[in-house]
């Protein structure tokens, strides 16, 4: 009879909360925690309710710093530009990009401000392991990373399933140069992304338990994307390291992708001969593809995905196919 349980991601239809109420963040921001708060405890609403209040810049950073890089590391930040990336439109406002994130460990799906709930997640020491069908397993500390790579800030587009974009600077270094460290075998078909399993540091995460949502987070590319230059490993932003709601100290960037599919905070990547399981794709395949490139043609079971809208100014722009990336990446997907 395990069917006819309901699993807490099946929302019932006549439960979800109107997407033009969740799209305009601004004006229906009271009303959408109204709609949200049913599930909600009495004290989980009110700290809901508190996020009516304009938090500071200051306020927003000093809830999601992490421990300040040694000495010697310093100079990463900001890192040099990388020219050939362009936005083709303004470039958010950071208080936007660092004040409304998805980051469903912290918040579930009740809120957009991780950063009120990221003060207990620690993000030093940090160690990314990287293993699988490769000649060179390895693992790498933060340090390893800063002095080992090539860091560079590159401007991308960042477009979510939800229909909200922005264009931000991330800095980092390309996911390629990273992976042939450890040298791929010809069997690695795939690449796997493994998130951090701490509960006791992540509210939803605790909260929500062991059978509810398959955590921890997971994500995975085809080997020929992951080896793709656009795709990008982020540890900064904003000519700063990365914040904790913003996905510190390391995650994945692939800006032709919706954005559920870069990785936050991530600790683990497997190289594999076969596709994995990835955590969206489980929870809800008919919403979430494995590809999941963005595609002005391919609607979301429940909206159109044919314009988006910007974090901040809330201007509207049409979608373009691979989110204007495809010179970069179509020849993936033409064979």
């Amino acid at each position: 009879m395990n069917h006819l349980i309901r699993k807490i991601w099946d929302v019932p239809e006549h439960e979800h909360t109107p997407y033009e109420v969740f799209q305009n963040r601004k004006a229906h921001r009271r009303e959408f925690l109204k709609l949200m708060g049913y599930g909600l405890g009495i004290a989980g609403f009110a700290d809901l309710l508190s996020g009516c209040e304009q938090a500071t810049q200051e306020e927003i950073e000093k809830a999601g710093a992490v421990a300040p890089l040694p000495e010697a590391l310093q100079g990463v930040y900001p890192a040099p530009h990388n020219d050939a990336f362009k936005y083709g439109r303004p470039e958010t406002v950071e208080k936007e990009a660092v004040e409304f994130t998805n980051f469903y460990e912290f918040t579930g799906p009740t809120s957009k401000e991780a950063w009120k709930y990221v003060s207990k997640f620690e993000t030093t020491p940090w160690s990314v392991t990287i293993e699988g069908e490769c000649a060179k397993p390895r693992t790498f500390d933060m340090d390893d990373l800063y002095k080992e790579m090539k860091f560079e800030e590159r401007a991308y587009r960042h477009r979510c399933v939800e229909t909200w974009a922005m264009c931000v600077p991330w800095t980092g270094f390309p996911l390629a140069s990273l992976l042939k460290l450890v040298e791929p075998k010809a069997t690695a078909k795939f690449v796997a992304f493994e998130t951090f399993d701490k509960p006791k540091e992540a509210p939803y995460m605790e909260s929500s338990g062991s059978g509810t949502w398959p955590w921890p987070y997971t994500e995975a590319l085809s080997i020929e994307e992951a080896m793709n230059d656009l795709a990008f490993i982020a540890t900064g932003l904003y000519g700063k390291p990365l914040l904790k709601q913003n996905g510190a100290p390391i995650r994945l960037v692939v800006p032709w992708k919706y954005g559920f599919k870069s990785g936050k905070s991530i600790v683990k990547i497997k190289l594999t001969s076969e596709q994995p399981a990835t955590f969206w794709n489980t929870v809800n395949p008919n919403e979430y593809g494995f590809v999941a490139n963005v595609n002005p043609e391919v609607s979301h079971p429940r909206w159109s995905q044919r314009t988006e809208w910007m974090l901040g100014t809330e201007k509207r722009y049409d979608t373009k196919i691979y989110n204007g990336y495809g010179e970069y990446v179509a020849g993936l997907y033409n064979s």
